[in-house]
């Protein structure tokens, strides 16, 4: 009888030893937590876009900062739609999007070649003193990604930078 107990006891024992640490475990399946606060990440790919306006024409040029990655810019203007808006400039090419698309790399520091924004049709006798108008420029840059052969690609899903600008009086020449 004295065996059975004992063997009772240790067997208890030995139960309880096991089921002891069963809260703990249950409870570190169980747990979570949680974080607050966040830490602003600067990729330093920002672009900036120069214009100047004469003669019935935007000129516009994009220059990356110093820090940037390289990148690739496009940029479209949107006009009032009474006049056409005529592109021209060296190095910028025509996109089925309306978008111009700067053909070389932009590298950190670097600027684009000029892009010119006519408006043509303006008839100077329509267009008094104070007159107003504008032309407004949308302009974007995407960081230069590469395929797995290592050749480079643009990826306008990815917008890393974006501005506008736009303009103008519209006076007569040499008012």
């Amino acid at each position: 009888m004295r065996k059975r107990a004992g063997y009772s006891i240790a067997f208890l024992a030995f139960v309880m030893v096991l089921t002891a640490g069963v809260g703990r475990a249950w409870a570190y399946f169980t747990t979570y937590a949680s974080a607050q606060g966040g830490i602003t990440i600067e990729l330093g790919n920002e672009t900036e876009i120069e214009e100047t306006f004469s003669s019935w024409t935007k000129h516009l040029t994009i220059t990356s900062d110093a820090d940037s990655e390289p990148v690739y810019v496009r940029a479209r203007a949107y006009g009032s739609g009474r006049y056409p808006l005529e592109y021209s400039g060296t190095g910028w090419q025509a996109g089925d999007d309306g978008y111009y698309y700067y053909n070389e790399i932009l590298p950190g520091g670097g600027s684009t070649s000029e892009l010119l924004v006519g408006i043509k049709g303006v008839p100077d006798k329509e267009i008094e003193n104070g007159t107003t108008f504008n032309v407004v420029v949308i302009y974007e840059s995407t960081p230069v990604m590469y395929h797995e052969d290592g050749t480079p690609y643009a990826d306008w899903n990815v917008v890393l930078d974006n501005g506008a600008s736009e303009s103008g009086s519209a006076q007569k020449e040499g008012e």
